[in-house]
């Protein structure tokens, strides 16, 4: 059983309250959360030996967030990753969408305007912390109006469940995801790289030059990509390879094997010799996106009060397919009336003590 604190961070210019949600385990463990674009702000959690660190990068400072570059543990949505050309088209209609990265694309959203920067409604039940928004139709271009939650379960053993809900008063494409990055180590640790990945995905997706999904699915066996067994992240990362030159690192997607709409699967599994801590990622989606953090550096103060590197900590974000609208072979995003969108994330925290 949880116990939940709310407390005030500070005011938005508009006068808007951002509050801070801690949830403590049974073990002593905390999880801190954000009405601030429905953000993970911090992760506390054992090693073997039984001692904490905050293995979720977060910033101090609650305007740090504010349309920061890498998304610090946000909620990014309507639809995450991107777009390309900032259109689609649903039902023979073609829509456009707020053009918010390079090479004229929509990626997380719409930036600056997307989920990710919005203030939810929240509220406690019980032992969990919702968050809930409404997007009218329109907005960055996205049609229907919808009614996103997202909901955080913390349990005693240290297994943090996100649950994501959406319905729309007309046919749109939903995809939600949460953006946290992760050093086992604990955040404000160097080596974040030193990390070992290992996946569920016998495929990647082909990106062009602008990091944009073309619609392959490319075998991982004899690439840099192969993830099938532990690896460390620092292993290939700059290898002459080029999805890895289009990235500058890894910044791929890849295809969860086994996939079924509905059925909740093990995705991965991120682990650090050095303090025994090991994350292991479930979903419902159907790819993982695998992103090394490569520009990270001047990103806002981190919440112990220094700077993040590059490589500062590694994206795992659990979603469809990026760019799938715009891609029939891929499986579907769209979210129609009197559906109910219902995906969910898992991060469980273990030590192989």
């Amino acid at each position: 059983m949880n116990n939940i604190e709310q407390n005030i961070w500070g005011f938005t210019e508009q006068g808007e309250a951002v509050l801070l949600y801690t949830m403590t385990n049974a073990q002593g463990a905390v999880v801190k959360l954000s009405n601030f674009g429905a953000t993970i702000v911090s992760i506390e959690v054992p090693d073997r030996d039984g001692k904490k660190a905050d293995v979720a990068l977060g910033y101090d400072d609650f305007h740090s967030y504010y349309g920061d570059g890498p998304c610090m543990g946000k909620t990014v949505g309507r639809f995450a990753n991107r777009i390309g050309n900032a259109r689609f088209t649903l039902d023979g209609v073609e829509y456009h969408l707020t053009a918010n990265c390079n090479g004229g694309h929509h990626i997380h959203g719409g930036g600056i305007a997307g989920f990710a920067n919005k203030i939810w409604e929240s509220r406690v039940e019980t032992d969990r912390v919702v968050f809930s928004l409404f997007s009218p139709d329109g907005d960055q271009g996205y049609p229907g109006d919808l009614n996103a939650e997202v909901v955080y379960d913390w349990s005693d053993d240290n297994e943090l469940e996100i649950t994501y809900y959406a319905k729309s008063s007309a046919p749109t494409i939903v995809n939600l995801t949460n953006h946290s990055y992760f050093n086992l180590k604990g955040e404000d640790q160097p080596g974040a790289m030193d990390q070992l990945l290992q996946l569920n995905a016998k495929r990647y997706l082909r990106y062009d030059a602008s990091c944009v999904c073309t619609g392959e699915l490319i075998p991982i066996e004899g690439t840099p990509m192969d993830f099938s067994q532990p690896k460390a992240l620092s292993r290939e990362i700059d290898a002459d390879y080029e999805p890895l030159r289009f990235g500058s690192g890894y910044d791929q997607s890849w295809a969860i094997e086994g996939y079924e709409k509905g059925k909740l699967s093990e995705a991965g599994i991120l682990y650090d010799p050095e303090s025994g801590r090991r994350l292991r990622i479930l979903t419902t989606q159907p790819s993982i996106h695998i992103y090394a953090g490569n520009f990270m550096q001047g990103c806002p103060r981190s919440i112990s009060g220094h700077e993040y590197g590059r490589r500062a900590g590694v994206a795992i974000e659990c979603q469809a397919y990026p760019n799938s609208p715009n891609r029939p072979n891929f499986p579907c995003a769209v979210l129609r009336p009197g559906e109910t969108y219902n995906e969910k994330i898992i991060f469980r925290f273990e030590t192989d003590k």
